[in-house]
């Protein structure tokens, strides 16, 4: 017997999702399996019979007494409202994990929805071990993300920038409410709608608010300080998310869609990767401003149920809104100097900090890499760039200064620097490989990736950058 729930979410109006009936894919086969996952879900026994398994993750077979649905929601699109919905996601149901806490089980790419519009609601074998690669590399670097139990190829070609494979994605997650959820149902339902929304919202993720008068504003404050936590640990190890419209923020704080993301190699704030950005709105230095921008798309949802005087619950909101960059900047900046050693930010260690960042950018170096060096800087002067030296005298005084043990200081950069990211360059190359029908490259990144705070010199030169950086690399949705 399945352990595979009905989805809470239908206990929401009918206004929020549209049923979806069975695919029909001709010949389903399970590619990858993440057992580690599954365990964790209790649903190892799931993959028994993997012929049978492919059949229900692919959407052709429904888990007994559950129904798949395609979840509605809006979302500004670089910066434009816009209606969307599942496209080519139906949500199967939720798992009750090790945890206790229950997660969405859904399918991406399983085929044409009520909310596909001119999409065919396929995916690609590309894009779906895309997505599995990076979140699961997300997972070990202990960032916040959904995460992926399965790859099912369909048997079908699906054509995007080239015709290959299709293939379907188990996407877990701890919810797929976002913030374009509440713009959608701002916009398109009632009040009593936003209040069902947000009491569903609220119990699921943050049960032990009181549901007070002013619980909404406290929910935008969750959410808030959430989103404020994910991206400096995006910061942190150099994750450009891509697309960061408002459907792609969760309110569960997860990295959510993985289309034209990349890890960045030199340091530039302004480092933009995905096709369609061609005015850098989602470049890796833009992030903050654009969660917060995304947060008051939320806040203005949520107004009619701030306070019942419009004119008052703008100014509670906005109130809540302009907190965010205090609490933004303090985390970031106390993440930064704990990847120099330091464990708290005062003025000596925020100089150190801003003056390491405008040498990086200033000669083009690497920003994973850089920190790296920095833990061998006493014994590996070959490891240092000439154009840090001076800046290393000065980081080695204000430790000294600060009477701070070395070994404490190596523990806490050794905690936030990892030692390897999947490089642009390996998961492209895992990539293509996969898709011309090898699966050894992928299979050795997703081992590989599981220990990304490892430190042995073995491992670290798999670390290195390929020569010319990422001159010309793009990255695509695939959608």
């Amino acid at each position: 017997m399945t352990k595979v729930q009905n989805a809470s979410y239908l206990s929401l109006p009918k206004l929020f999702y549209k049923t979806k009936g069975k695919s029909q894919f001709p010949s389903p086969k399970m590619i990858f399996w993440n057992e580690d996952l599954a365990q964790f879900l209790q649903l190892e026994e799931e993959n028994q019979d993997k012929d049978l398994s492919a059949q229900y993750l692919c959407g052709n077979l429904v888990y007994e007494n559950t129904e798949s649905i395609a979840l509605a929601y809006a979302g500004h699109q670089f910066g434009h409202f816009t209606m969307l919905g599942d496209g080519r996601a139906v949500l199967l149901g939720e798992v009750e994990a090790k945890d206790k806490i229950s997660y969405d089980l859904q399918l991406k790419g399983s085929g044409r929805t009520a909310f596909s519009r001119n999409g065919d609601g396929r995916a690609t074998l590309t894009a779906m071990l895309r997505e599995y690669l990076i979140s699961e590399s997300m997972f070990y670097l202990k960032i916040p993300t959904t995460r992926s139990l399965a790859v099912v190829e369909t048997g079908e070609f699906v054509t995007r920038e080239m015709t290959q494979p299709g293939a379907v994605l188990t996407r877990v997650a701890k919810s797929h409410l976002r913030v374009g959820t509440f713009e959608y149902v701002y916009q398109f339902g009632n009040e009593e709608d936003l209040s069902a929304l947000l009491a569903y919202a609220t119990e699921r993720h943050f049960p032990y608010l009181e549901k007070t008068d002013r619980y909404a504003l406290q929910f935008l404050r969750e959410v808030m300080n959430l989103q404020s936590s994910l991206i400096v640990d995006w910061m942190r190890v150099g994750f450009i998310h891509g697309v960061m419209n408002t459907d792609n923020m969760s309110i569960s704080g997860e990295t959510i869609d993985y289309g034209p993301c990349a890890f960045m190699n030199v340091y530039d704030p302004s480092t933009v990767f995905s096709s369609i950005d061609s005015q850098g709105r989602y470049a890796f230095g833009n992030q903050a401003s654009i969660a917060h921008w995304n947060l008051a798309c939320l806040a203005n949802a949520l107004l009619p149920l701030i306070h019942k005087e419009e004119k008052k619950s703008i100014e509670l909101a906005q109130s809540t809104l302009d907190e965010f960059a205090k609490i933004f900047m303090d985390k970031y900046w106390s993440m930064m100097a704990k990847k120099i050693g330091f464990p708290k930010a005062d003025e000596d260690v925020l100089q150190l900090a801003k003056s390491l960042l405008n040498i990086m950018q200033t000669y083009k170096l690497d920003y994973t890499n850089t920190f790296i060096n920095l833990e061998r800087s006493d014994f590996d002067q070959n490891k240092i760039d000439p154009n840090l030296k001076t800046w290393i005298e000065d980081w080695r005084l204000v430790l000294n200064q600060k009477n701070l043990d070395w070994n404490q200081s190596l523990a806490l950069m050794e905690e936030m620097n990892p030692s390897f990211i999947p490089r642009n360059h390996l998961v492209e190359e895992a990539l293509e490989s996969a898709r011309m029908g090898e699966g050894e490259k992928i299979m050795s990144l997703l081992q590989r990736q599981k220990f990304p705070y490892e430190r042995k010199d073995i491992l670290l030169l798999e670390n290195e950058i390929p020569k010319g950086g990422d001159a010309g690399y793009v990255t695509f949705c695939g959608t």
